[in-house]
């Protein structure tokens, strides 16, 4: 008997060294991976539609697609992400260097209705007291400085995950079949009978946060990253960065756009201000008019199972685990509900 446990502790041990040695093996291509297939499940309507239009060509139609979002979304994020660097770098020296100066406030701020005194005084202390003011404030803005340092050292890797995942996306349409076949068979595996259940719940899960949540958030903050520079708004790429992170945690842009609209009126011209209003208020309703719409083909999940995720996955892995952790912890309620509702059928 003993001979018999030691052998079988033995083989025990040794599969879990192999499983572990994958697993490091494997790490360093999770994120795009996981990424990849939230990207095919989220776009796999347009694909179809695309494969009816080529007459069932699946590599062409899979190369056209991901090339189209890719060219759409890779110009306007590599643009913010160079200006974010730029930013970050130049506002790092000035501090080094004790350059960073805020302006005086505009005599045109004070004459305002109701709020003009108020942000004067602010404006005024943080103009004529700054180093003090800093000196207060000197543990929260080392911790955010070094987060900005971090997330823009990591923009560059951030947008090769990127690429990769697209990539990882066409080639999981290209065999859309098989994948969504072995999907299926895997989850029947895990769960028996209500296997396939759970793998549709998971897809659709996937598209409805993908969509609603995540799509919405990024052209969000594109557009908004694009109205800071036509606006010249200082540091536009912080900006667009923190208006992206807001509105995936479903906080919205808001807090970012309404202190840049006030600061363009300001200290620019008028025709550049009320351009500027009109497109904010334009990307802050797009929220309002898209989500419902978009949301309300889906599944509900909670705002607060989002913003956990979305925060746990920024810690955790950066920019792209904003993305994949609002998804996988959304993933995991809905199929964890479905779980405790299958225990109490059962009953």
């Amino acid at each position: 008997m003993s001979s018999k446990v030691a052998e079988t502790a033995i083989r025990l041990g040794v599969l879990a060294i192999v499983l572990i040695w994958c697993f490091q093996i494997l790490q360093p291509f999770i994120i795009p991976l996981v990424w990849g297939i939230i990207i095919a499940v989220a776009i796999h309507p347009l694909y179809l539609m695309l494969l009816n239009l080529f007459g069932d060509r699946r590599i062409i139609a899979a190369i056209l697609l991901i090339t189209v979002l890719l060219t759409l979304l890779m110009v306007p994020t590599v643009m913010l992400t160079n200006l974010l660097v730029h930013n970050v770098v130049t506002l790092a020296e000035q501090f080094l260097h004790g350059q960073f100066i805020i302006p005086p406030t505009p005599e045109a701020v004070r004459n305002w209705p109701l709020i003009g005194e108020s942000i004067a005084k602010i404006w005024d202390l943080a103009s004529t007291n700054l180093i003090e003011a800093l000196k207060l404030m000197q543990p929260q803005l080392r911790a955010a400085g070094v987060w900005l340092i971090n997330a823009a050292a990591s923009a560059g890797m951030g947008i090769i995950i990127f690429i990769a995942a697209f990539v990882i996306a066409g080639i999981l349409l290209v065999y859309s079949e098989s994948s969504y076949q072995l999907a299926h068979s895997i989850s029947r595996r895990l769960v028996g009978e209500r296997g396939d259940d759970f793998a549709n719940l998971a897809e659709a899960t996937i598209r409805s946060v993908a969509r609603g949540v995540l799509g919405i958030a990024v052209i969000q903050a594109l557009l908004a990253g694009l109205g800071f520079i036509f606006a010249s708004v200082p540091a536009a790429g912080i900006w667009a960065l923190l208006c992206l992170i807001l509105a995936v945690v479903q906080i919205g842009v808001g807090i970012i756009v309404v202190p840049a609209i006030i600061y363009v009126f300001a200290t620019g011209d008028t025709l550049t201000a009320v351009i500027f209003l009109i497109w904010n208020v334009m990307i802050m309703l797009l929220d309002n008019v898209l989500k419902p719409l978009v949301l309300g083909r889906g599944v509900s999940v909670p705002i607060a199972v989002i913003f956990l995720g979305a925060i746990g996955g920024l810690l955790m892995s950066g920019i792209v685990g904003l993305f994949v952790g609002a998804i996988v912890l959304a993933l995991g309620y809905k199929l964890f509900q479905v779980w405790l509702n299958m225990g109490s059928l059962s009953r």
